[in-house]
């Protein structure tokens, strides 16, 4: 058994801004990486959490990534906000494209951020569900180093490449919260059964031959399984194209790795796409949002997506996290 030690939020915060800025990220760098990581962990994706500090900090210390980057803003045309992340951290420039989008899209109605040459932006639904709780519908998209294979082949041209919904509630909070993969599990789970030596179930990924395997080591070196077959592929594609043949960014093909320290920056992309409900639903998008959420929580065992990660926030914030002991003390030894 995983042995464990319970952390408040703000120390999950905190312990994650120091180890960054001790691997040489700058401050302004590390604050909106750390409020992102104690926020995972809240959500309960712990595969997210503290566990990639290291890694973060290992890319920093490489040359992976650019703990020191300034992202670049411009506005091509009023409803298109694009961010050069100059390899830096993806957070960052997610923060300075937000600060544009939202107005943007308040004004307009609808607008688009585009970011290229950027890297792990982490959770997506963390970043959409910052534009739901600004009142917009916000959809995310971010593409990832290969790791699929295409229907009827064996090696990987696109990523898991997850995509993002949000949608606002009337209590600030989203109401509705997908964020998943085109693959059937994210890279990061199996990456951390890999780091834990544990298996992963079947369905999980291929081996280097596309056989279904249960060693996360063979996965890694094979393909991530693609989540309801070639559909899932398809989903991979379609945020390949929105955020990375639409940013300007790198494709997975082509993208360095997101684990280890080969190939330098992988120059990623991420597409979010906010919409204000009022400008286009002549005020009936509330009644429809009703009517969604309503048909499925009246059935009994039913889910919705996202109440899971709020519940889990709930609790987090009263009672804390119970954190990895052997992460803790891999990111202590960045801190001497």
């Amino acid at each position: 058994m995983t042995e464990t030690q319970t952390l408040t939020l703000a120390e999950i915060e905190d312990l994650s801004f120091r180890a960054l800025v001790a691997a040489g990220t700058s401050e302004a760098n590390a604050r909106p990486l750390a409020a992102a990581t104690a926020a995972t962990e809240a959500d309960g994706v712990a595969s997210h959490g503290l566990a990639y500090i290291p890694i973060y900090a290992e890319h920093v210390q490489c040359g992976k990534v650019d703990g020191n980057a300034t992202p670049v803003l411009t506005r091509p045309r009023p409803g298109v906000i694009s961010v050069d992340a100059a390899t830096g951290f993806a957070h960052p420039a997610i923060d300075a494209g937000f600060e544009a989008l939202i107005p943007a899209a308040r004004e307009q109605g609808i607008a688009v951020l585009a970011i290229r040459n950027s890297y792990n932006c982490g959770v997506l639904g963390y970043h959409t569900a910052r534009l739901a709780r600004a009142g917009l519908v916000g959809l995310g998209f971010t593409n990832a180093p290969a790791s699929i294979a295409p229907s009827g082949g064996s090696k990987p041209v696109v990523g898991t490449n997850p995509f993002s919904v949000a949608v606002p509630g009337e209590d600030g909070e989203p109401e509705l919260l997908i964020d998943q993969s085109a693959s059937t599990i994210a890279k990061s789970e199996v990456m951390k059964h890999a780091r834990e030596g544990r298996e992963i179930p079947l369905g999980w990924a291929l081996d280097a031959d596309g056989t279904p395997t249960t060693d996360p080591d063979a996965g890694l070196k094979g393909s991530m399984a693609p989540s309801g077959g070639y559909k899932g592929v398809g989903v991979a594609l379609l945020t390949e194209i929105m955020a990375a043949a639409l940013t300007g960014a790198t494709l997975g093909i082509n993208a360095s790795p997101f684990s280890g320290t080969a190939g330098g920056p992988p120059k990623t992309g991420q597409m979010f796409i906010a919409i204000d409900p009022a400008a286009t639903s002549n005020d009936t998008f509330r009644a429809g949002m009703v009517g969604i959420v309503g048909a499925v929580r009246a059935q009994p065992g039913a889910h919705l997506p996202g109440d899971g990660r709020r519940g889990k926030r709930i609790k987090a914030r009263d009672q804390g996290v119970a954190v990895s002991v052997a992460t803790l003390t891999r990111i202590k030894a960045l801190l001497g």
